[in-house]
C-alpha cells in the first residue's frame, strides 16, 4: 500500500514564468480549480445583473457621446 508523501508531491511541483508559462503538479490543480470559481462567479453575477445590463450600456453610450461633444465644444472655442 502506498504512503502519503508530501516531500514527493512537492518535488514533483513546479512553476515556470519564462517564454512559456508551465505549471505542474499541486499549482496546476490550484489554478484549475480556481479558474472554475472564478468563471462560476462571473456568470452568475452576470445572470444577476442581465435585467438592468441593457441600460447600464445605454446610459454608457450617452455619457461618452457627451464626453466627446464637450471636447469638440472646448475646441471649436479654443481655436
Amino acid at each position: 500500500m502506498a504512503r502519503f508523501d508530501p516531500a514527493r508531491i512537492l518535488r514533483a511541483s513546479q512553476i515556470r514564468i519564462g517564454k512559456r508559462i508551465r505549471v505542474r503538479g499541486v499549482p496546476a490543480i490550484l489554478l484549475g480549480v480556481s479558474a472554475i470559481v472564478i468563471s462560476a462567479g462571473t456568470v452568475r453575477a452576470l445572470a444577476r445583473a442581465a435585467p438592468s445590463l441593457a441600460e447600464a450600456l445605454r446610459e454608457a453610450t450617452k455619457l461618452v457621446d457627451a464626453v466627446r461633444s464637450d471636447r469638440r465644444d472646448q475646441r471649436r472655442l479654443n481655436a
